[in-house]
């Protein structure tokens, strides 16, 4: 996917079943994400070293059925996951979202 666009949030949040949370942008676009990957892709200083970049999260301590519990916006930039494996401490920026999620064609507008 291309950069976030300048001035594109979240909209609005839903989940598809269990394991799929979509976001629907400002701009229209509809990203979907994996809720473990999601997960996975934690770029937390307990999930990703902050001096060396590299993983510190161990892939096989998340739970298959892992799902977010909470999320909450923060500030005008991100939002904050609460994991149901205990975890709440990474923050996801509307960038990292975007970039994290497979994109879904737009909906035609009514006069298309």
């Amino acid at each position: 996917m291309t950069a976030l666009p300048q001035g594109v949030k979240p909209a609005q949040l839903s989940q598809d079943g269990p394991e799929v949370l979509v976001i629907q942008w400002s701009d229209d676009t509809v990203t979907r994400h994996g809720v473990r990957d999601l997960r996975l892709g934690c770029r937390c200083a307990e999930c990703v070293d902050e001096w060396t970049n590299l993983p510190r999260l161990d892939p096989e301590t998340v739970p298959a059925d892992v799902r977010p519990l909470r999320i909450e916006p923060v500030g005008h930039y991100g939002l904050q996951v609460a994991w149901s494996d205990g975890h709440g401490t990474g923050i996801y920026t509307f960038d990292t979202l975007w970039e994290l999620g497979s994109s879904e064609p737009k909906s035609p507008s009514p006069t298309d």
